[in-house]
Order: structure tokens, then sequence, then C-alpha cells
């Protein structure tokens, strides 16, 4: 019979620590994108509620795409960095 090798991606050669903070980064990088994502059709739905309230027609949502993209793209850019500090070694990602 043959045995298989185990290499570094095998899940039972993975150091339990090492597991438990790829869970945490893959935590992060959802909870991330999905405030990014969700940030977009908020404010888009807050510019629509304010030009129903105000009578405006598309300035507010029109103001509320921008500004739900933007957002989109800060939070993108920050959970980046936020990634990027956990992969480094010595480093715990809990600074700002």
């Amino acid at each position: 019979m043959r045995r298989v090798p185990t290499g570094p991606t095998d899940p039972q050669n993975e150091d339990p620590a090492s597991r438990d903070q790829q869970a945490r980064r893959q935590g992060l990088a959802y909870q991330g994108a999905f405030e990014a994502v969700m940030a977009i059709p908020i404010a888009i739905g807050g510019g629509y509620w304010l030009d129903r309230h105000f009578d405006k027609s598309p300035t507010f949502l029109i103001l509320g795409a921008v500004l739900g993209f933007s957002a989109f793209v800060v939070r993108l850019l920050r959970l980046g960095r936020q990634l990027e500090m956990r992969r480094e070694p010595g480093r715990d990602g809990n600074q700002p």
C-alpha cells in the first residue's frame, strides 16, 4: 500500500494557532466585503428616500450613488491593509 505524502496544506499538519489565524482572516475578509458591498445599496436607498422626501428627483439619488461607491472603495482599501497587517509575522492586526 502506497502512502500519500503529507504537505504543508494537509490539515493534519497545520498548527491549531495557524488555522485559527487563517479563520480570523477569512472572517475579517467576509465581513469587510459584505460591508463594502452593502454601502452602495444603503447609500442609494438613502438618496432615493431623500429625493422622495424633498421632491428633488435625481439629485440625492446620484449623490447617494457617489457616496456609496466612495464608501465601497474606502472600505476595500482598509480591508486590504487589515489583511496585510495580519499576514506579516509579529503583528497582531488590531491596530487602526
